[in-house]
């Protein structure tokens, strides 16, 4: 096992912290933006609790929490959180009876009557393009 990581398994962020060699009156770390920031979105994912995250970290939860609400205010107003997303394939387009036209920027004409197979629509616009 590494020195960074414990019997829990956990990872030391403590090298990744800004500490000054000589001993200073205030001892305090400064921490890089991107590990704030992977450390606030560690604390957004489900389930995940603030002091254990915190804790693996070696960072008091109080601090957590003040990143949390900094990052939190400084989204853009009205502006949506993330959330998860499947991506699915397309479902077969088909049209029954009447007429579908599609003019291109380029001119050319497309007049489909009846029955529309996606498929065959997307590969014939393709190659009109």
């Amino acid at each position: 096992m590494s020195e960074a990581t414990n019997e829990a398994g956990q990872v030391s962020t403590y090298a990744l912290v800004d500490t000054k060699d000589e001993p200073a009156v205030e001892r305090r770390r400064h921490w890089p933006e991107a590990v704030k920031r992977q450390i606030v979105a560690e604390t957004r994912m489900p389930g995940a609790s603030v002091s254990v995250v915190a804790r693996r970290h070696e960072v008091n939860a109080n601090q957590v929490f003040t990143w949390r609400r900094h990052y939190e205010t400084r989204l853009p107003a009205g502006d949506a959180r993330l959330v998860p997303v499947a991506v699915q394939p397309l479902p077969a387009m088909t049209a029954v009876g009447g007429t579908i036209e599609i003019e291109l920027v380029s001119g050319a004409r497309v007049r489909i009557s009846g029955a529309v197979d996606g498929t065959a629509l997307r590969q014939v616009l393709e190659h009109v393009k």
